[in-house]
């Protein structure tokens, strides 16, 4: 069956309904290629074959009963930042490495509910801080277009996985654009929804009032599917919306003649070079073709994201992370003399070199005296880049630029330069600061590797954006590209 890991979800849900195949053919064809490849790729922490056997058997009796939904039967990895039930939830930290979950995520019971398989947990950058995925305590995820690049961070793991189609599909998290990146360095289709979109219940907190969880897919098509399910208000999480979700698949073929796209002027001058540029604009000249208008946008304090975010992504993570103490859950240190001993040991033995780096910060600009200078200057400054966005979708329907400055980079070439390594986010973390929808589709290659298109809408857009992407996708075959080396 060797065709079967070259087709989308989408495809494969029709497979699946039509009896082509069965989930569980389906389940062990991708355990298979896991068991081929990933030793290559590090894109797994966990693999948990035989539950996902036992779900595919479960899935096979609900599609031959009539009960079955849109998503039964068809498998996907989870970003080790999801809680799961009886399953190791390490977040890529040493803190966790002993840490089995003892429920589900929401996220991660919708799914379940609608009836997917999971093939296992994906790695990541430590308690998603990173954006290349060097910093997991589990090692390096390589990159499937070249293994000796990066496949960007956080959610690192899922982007190799589903890039080398050792899934289909992934899920992911998006604190500053650890979603959106990893699928522009890899060329996947992933979206960030709104703030209050998904739950977070059960997704374990680097910065709160940031984080969201989304996918990692191969089409616009896919990602409606899934989002579909995961979407929604929760009771068990206070920053959960309660508003209604939309049918996602139900709009994608509405025309875009007419659409206003904005090109955000500082997204074309910050560090983006003549070759990064060149297939974004071929991109925009398609969907001038389709019927778009382009717009110049001016963001003129979206330059200041960056700043802003690395102190209140830091300040949120320095708070969030107090609870790995070495007493209730995760590593302890060997034979502590004392109570303060524990914590301090635990602690410094636990976490990685880039966490310690963002809870010193964060612990600093939340100090007496520097909260005013710093952390609630950045809350200032966030206030006015959300209104920036607020008023460009007052002109435009959506915002459109580069997603990553760069391709791909060397696994290591960064890892010693952590301000170098901030600035790949420099396009993405506006959204997450606004809490904006924002999604990134393939749109090209430079020099063998993929480059991303990043589209922001306003707030619950999402249907928007998966309308607009699948309206590129319908005439171009970016996304369906695949390394050779995983065909």
């Amino acid at each position: 069956m060797a065709e079967l890991h070259a087709q989308t979800l989408t495809e494969l849900a029709a497979g699946l309904r039509a009896g082509k195949f069965s989930s569980v053919e389906l389940t062990r064809h991708f355990l298979e290629r896991i068991s081929k490849y990933d030793a290559e790729l590090n894109a797994f922490i966990t693999v948990t074959s035989e539950l996902a056997l036992a779900q595919a058997a479960d899935a096979d009796a609900r599609i031959a009963a009539g009960t079955a939904s849109a998503l039964t039967g068809l498998p996907l990895a989870h970003k080790d930042i999801f809680c799961t039930d009886g399953v190791l939830t390490t977040c890529g930290s040493k803190m966790l490495s002993n840490f089995v979950s003892p429920y589900d995520a929401t996220v991660v019971t919708r799914l379940k509910q609608a009836g997917m398989v999971m093939l296992g947990k994906t790695n990541m950058d430590e308690f998603a801080m990173g954006s290349s995925n060097e910093t997991s305590f589990y090692g390096a995820v390589k990159n499937p277009w070249n293994l000796a690049k990066v496949p960007g961070g956080s959610s690192g793991g899922s982007a190799a996985a589903v890039a080398a189609r050792i899934a289909p599909a992934a899920t992911g998290t998006d604190t500053g654009g650890s979603i959106r990146q990893p699928a522009a360095l890899t060329s996947l289709t992933g979206i960030k929804p709104t703030y209050g979109r998904v739950s977070r219940y059960g997704m374990i907190a680097f910065a709160s009032s940031l984080d969201q969880g989304g996918v990692m897919c191969l089409s616009a098509e896919d990602a409606a599917l899934l989002l579909q399910s995961m979407s929604g208000f929760d009771v068990q999480d206070s920053t959960s919306v309660d508003t209604p979700v939309p049918d996602y698949s139900a709009t994608l073929n509405q025309s875009l003649k007419g659409l206003k796209i904005g090109l955000v002027k500082e997204f074309f001058e910050q560090g983006l070079s003549n070759e990064n540029a060149k297939p974004v604009r071929e991109a925009l000249a398609v969907y001038e073709q389709l019927g778009a208008r382009l717009v110049e946008v001016s963001l003129p304090n979206l330059p200041l994201s960056v700043p802003t975010y690395y102190v209140v992504a830091p300040a949120e993570c320095s708070s969030n992370l107090s609870r790995f103490d070495g007493v209730r859950f995760g590593y302890r240190c060997d034979n502590p003399r004392d109570l303060q001993d524990l914590y301090t040991r635990s602690r410094g033995e636990g976490f990685g070199s880039e966490v310690k780096r963002r809870i010193m910060t964060g612990t600093y600009v939340l100090s007496a005296g520097y909260y005013d200078a710093y952390y609630l200057r950045a809350q200032k400054i966030r206030r006015l880049i959300t209104e920036e966005f607020a008023n460009a979708f007052k002109q435009v329907d959506v915002l459109m630029g580069p997603t990553s400055p760069t391709t791909a980079f060397d696994i290591g070439a960064k890892v010693d330069d952590p301000v170098t390594m901030y600035l790949n986010d420099i396009y993405t973390i506006g959204a997450n600061l606004a809490g904006l929808p924002a999604m990134s589709i393939p749109c090209g290659f430079l020099d063998g590797l993929p480059v991303g298109l990043q589209i922001i809408g306003g707030h619950f857009a999402e249907a928007k954006l998966l309308n607009v992407a699948h309206g590129y996708q319908q005439v171009t075959d970016w996304h369906k590209r695949m390394p050779e080396r995983y065909a």
